[in-house]
């Protein structure tokens, strides 16, 4: 009984052994060869990116703060529209052009704002007005907020309105969207959601106001904030 006890323990060992794998592989064996080790790099969702791209601004310094949800107290109303505080956004609503138009004069600036608009709005971000009571695209610049303009292509959103045309085609509605408008002597860098739809040289309107508007549909702003450059 012993005897076959031992047996087969010894027997065992060596079919334990047999199946133990090898430690000491060359580095150019063929199993490396047939698969390579590979690196890969993920990138972040929109959300994701967005989500980084705030918390990089907000690490940096020099930052005024317009609107962080909670007053309006670094703007001017101009309009009949009724901009009404949510949470942590300020939305206005209806076929009224209004806008909120900061009482600080601007020329060289990086901008960020965060904007949600509804089906069919439209909206923009005026920079450089020369008449902080009269904001139109002729007296400054408009960074448009219109999906897919039927009327006219070119004044899209991510475009500068009446001088240059987004790089693509750009979707915003119904969801959280960031434009950075970086603006330095006569070059306009615009930025939506992280990527350049303007890059361009402009020459007529060096400083003034910046309003952020209302003219249909409805219109949701928070974390704007604001840093000379």
């Amino acid at each position: 009984m012993n005897r076959v006890l031992i047996s087969s323990v010894f027997l065992f060992g060596i079919l334990l052994t047999g199946c133990e794998p090898e430690q000491n592989v060359s580095t150019g064996s063929a199993q490396e060869k047939i698969f390579p080790e590979t690196s890969a790099t993920v990138m972040p969702s929109p959300y994701e990116a967005q989500t980084t791209t705030q918390a990089s601004l907000l690490s940096e310094p020099n930052w005024a703060i317009l609107f962080a949800g909670h007053d309006l107290d670094s703007f001017n109303s101009v309009g009949d529209a009724e901009w009404n505080i949510i949470d942590d956004y300020v939305e206005a609503s209806g076929n009224v052009r209004s806008f909120l138009v900061t009482k600080g004069h601007y020329t060289n600036f990086l901008l960020h704002a965060e904007f949600w608009p509804g089906p069919g709005t439209n909206s923009g971000i005026f920079i450089r007005n020369d008449d902080p009571d009269v904001i139109t695209a002729e007296g400054g610049y408009e960074i448009n907020i219109r999906d897919l303009n039927e009327e006219n292509p070119q004044n899209q959103t991510g475009s500068i309105v009446n001088h240059v045309p987004p790089a693509s085609n750009f979707l915003s509605e119904n969801q959280w969207n960031t434009y950075q408008i970086e603006a330095q002597g006569d070059r306009i860098l615009v930025r939506l959601n992280d990527t350049v739809s303007v890059d361009a040289e402009l020459e007529a309107h060096q400083s003034g106001p910046i309003a952020f508007q209302i003219n249909g549909g409805l219109i949701r702003w928070r974390n704007i904030r604001i840093r000379p450059l």
